[in-house]
């Protein structure tokens, strides 16, 4: 099966074919530094990783693109209502979200650009579009620019819309548009109620750029005026990305051949966000589960299904993952260490070609764990070695090695590091017992719940599987 992606403009899965043989560019919009990550703000990241991972195990060197808005309205409001610069939110932001992506192993991008360090860029962009008659300086004194809509006859050819039918665009005040619809490029400084550091210097006066603008010209700085893949959420596609694509291709930029999009992760039926007061800090759920296994959990999913987060549904992942890593643990105890580069099977291999098809290559992965699990004790110690290095191989395209330093060395430290290899240790027993219970030797399972429970540790047994805990101090 060769490489398919749903591509989002055109509504199908498509055959991916790259602009430079052997080469693969992508641009992920990255998030808005305004407040802390959450579980719905991590998701894309973590969607993203893992295709760049896939195009990496396929052999494509891979230019990897995710950028930062660190200025727009809603930090700058956010930063006055704090008493403080909106430039030291950001950052605050920006360095908050960097750890959240590294307690899940997101890896770096090959650049993460800001759009504060790119404003001759933008200002260059929207000349251009100026000068070829899709974008005006508005009349009335504000010193904004906007893209005519009108001018460009595909706008809404990414969205499926038709510009009669979209409502007015929100991001500035109308009073100097030519058309509602017509949305900025360039806002200007409002001196009565903006700090002087959020304005830059421009051929129409002080001010910032428009949200959509920035990215258009970053992924132009690095990737060059037509590159492979552009991804985000499913939010952005209309304005945001159907924005993005108007004024590049209206300047004369092929822009991206495949667009993909992530869903979102839901509460209560509605998106995970900070307006509807439903949403879950990374840190306070690192709390509940190791960062392996929320990131198990979401990677899971695949990435064009929408997540109705529960933390029952993210107990029952972690307890599956486990399983996982007890057959690595179990295997390690026969055969040494497990090697990593071991051979992906078939069925990851068709999964991931197929628009990244994640649920089917964990289902996979179980799969050979349950083969593996045959081996254990047969003294096929070869045998055992490469299904246990097929394991660990397709874990790693999926960022989830436990053995991977990311995890082991992350900013969580020693102490998370032991509980990792304890954690380990006791559903090690735990699959022991459950196959002495399941071989009916209830003499050895019995044995085992003994062991565990000398050692200071409480089993309950719950339709998912069994769960452990520290004993309970009743003595005080």
């Amino acid at each position: 099966m060769s490489l398919k992606f749903y591509d989002t403009a055109t509504r199908e899965v498509r055959d991916f074919v790259p602009l430079e043989e052997g080469k693969v560019g992508i641009y992920l919009c990255g998030l808005t530094v305004q407040s802390e990550p959450h579980v719905g703000h991590i998701r894309s990241g973590v969607n993203f990783d893992v295709l760049q991972r896939w195009l990496r195990a396929s052999g494509y060197e891979v230019t990897f693109i995710r950028n930062t808005t660190d200025i727009d309205d809603k930090i700058l409001i956010k930063a006055a209502e704090q008493g403080r610069p909106w430039y030291n939110l950001a950052y605050e932001m920006a360095r908050e979200l960097s750890k959240a992506y590294a307690a899940l192993n997101v890896a770096p991008p090959t650049y993460e650009p800001a759009a504060t360090g790119h404003i001759p860029e933008m200002v260059e962009l929207i000349s251009e579009l100026i000068t070829r008659g899709h974008a005006y300086a508005a009349e009335d004194g504000s010193g904004d620019v906007y893209f005519d809509v009108r001018s460009w006859p595909s706008y809404g050819e990414l969205s499926g819309q038709r510009i009669d039918d979209m409502e007015a665009a929100a991001d500035a005040d109308p009073r100097g548009k030519r058309d509602p619809r017509d949305f900025a490029l360039w806002k200007g400084w409002k001196k009565e109620t903006e700090p002087e550091t959020a304005a830059w210097p421009s051929p129409w006066g002080p001010g910032r750029p428009g949200w959509h603008i920035e990215c258009s010209a970053m992924a132009g700085k690095y990737l060059g005026t037509a590159f492979d893949i552009h991804g985000g959420g499913l939010d952005l596609r209309f304005p945001h990305h159907e924005n993005e694509q108007a004024q590049s291709r209206a300047a004369g930029h092929p822009f991206a051949s495949y667009w993909l999009h992530n869903a979102w992760i839901t509460t209560s039926g509605e998106k995970m966000s900070k307006s509807l007061g439903n949403s879950l800090l990374v840190p306070n759920v690192l709390e509940r589960v190791r960062p392996i296994e929320l990131r198990f959990y979401m990677v899971s999913a695949h990435y064009r299904s929408h997540v109705e987060f529960s933390f029952e549904a993210l107990d029952e992942a972690a307890v599956g993952f486990r399983r996982i890593e007890n057959f690595l643990a179990r295997a390690a105890a026969e055969v040494g260490e497990v090697p990593t580069g071991g051979l992906l099977c078939a069925d990851f291999v068709n999964a991931m070609d197929d628009d990244l098809g994640t649920p089917a290559a964990v289902a996979a992965i179980h799969d050979v764990v349950r083969e593996g699990n045959k081996l254990i004790g047969t003294g096929d110690i070869d045998a055992l070695r490469g299904n246990a290095a097929s394991v660990r191989a397709m874990l790693d395209v999926l960022g989830l090695d436990p053995a991977d330093p990311a995890f082991a060395t992350g900013s969580t430290g020693e102490t998370d590091k032991l509980s990792a290899a304890v954690d380990v240790l006791i559903n090690t027993l735990l699959e022991q017992r459950n196959e002495a219970r399941a071989a009916k030797d209830y003499a050895t399972a019995d044995a085992i719940r003994d062991r565990i429970k000398a050692a200071g540790i409480e089993i309950e047994d719950t339709p998912s599987g069994p769960k452990w805990s520290l004993e309970t101090d009743t003595s005080n």
